[in-house]
């Protein structure tokens, strides 16, 4: 039987992210993720390197949706925060690969063992996959209304940053109803991504987000407003 490219890529890139651990640079970024995660103690760069070389080894990869997914779960599997780290790497750079029938199982990924580090990037992942399904299915932002009342709240930030970068494709009727659907809950990172999304809103349409921001300001929070008016004058 022919070794599926998971089981091939998994122990090449295990052994080239363990052969660059640090110790002593693992302590102050656990201390940044309060505590909460193991690390090797690698930058970004040398890991981004290291899982490049060991990639290098095999075939070009030409595999299917489910094999992109199938490594980064099992990466999701090891212990060290950078092998998620690396998970998010792989996602973005075969996003093309993915539909939404991706999303369940990228969610399921946002849920475990969930902190703004690999949510973020897993959202940066569902925002390429939901804009280029845009194209041919108008209605699968209905996907993010959903998640938009999802039990978990790291569900619900990525419902609220799935338009990030989307400029003038950005629905702003949804994008304001998402926020205001929002405002109500006191979590720091769910009032930080409604300020977030509205300000890469203001980019395209400043006088639109300081219009709700002063209509909404009794509903908003200060975190809220002062991120979404952070380049507004």
């Amino acid at each position: 039987m022919t070794p599926s490219f998971v089981s091939m890529a998994l122990p090449r890139i295990e052994a080239a992210l363990r052969a660059q651990a640090d110790a002593q640079q693992a302590v102050p970024m656990k201390a940044y993720m309060l505590g909460q995660f193991a690390f090797l103690g690698i930058r970004a760069g040398p890991r981004r390197a290291a899982m490049k070389e060991a990639l290098h080894t095999l075939p070009k990869f030409a595999g299917t949706a489910n094999e992109v997914l199938a490594l980064a779960e099992a990466l999701w599997q090891l212990p060290e925060r950078e092998f998620r780290y690396a998970a998010v790497d792989w996602l973005a750079q075969h996003h093309k690969r993915l539909d939404v029938k991706a999303l369940p199982r990228i969610l399921q990924l946002v849920q475990t063992d969930p902190w703004w580090d690999t949510v973020d990037g897993l959202a940066g992942v569902v925002v390429d996959i939901v804009l280029r399904a845009k194209a041919s299915q108008p209605d699968v932002q209905l996907l993010m209304d959903d998640c938009l009342t999802h039990p978990h709240l790291w569900v619900r930030r990525v419902a609220m940053l799935h338009q990030l970068g989307w400029r003038g494709q950005t629905d702003q009727l949804r994008l304001f109803r998402y926020a205001l659907t929002l405002a109500p809950e006191t979590d720091f990172f769910i009032r930080k991504a409604i300020g977030w999304a509205l300000r890469d809103h203001a980019r395209m349409q400043p006088e639109a987000v300081r219009n709700f921001l002063l209509e909404h300001a009794s509903q908003l929070s200060g975190l809220t407003r002062r991120e979404a008016g952070k380049h507004l004058r």
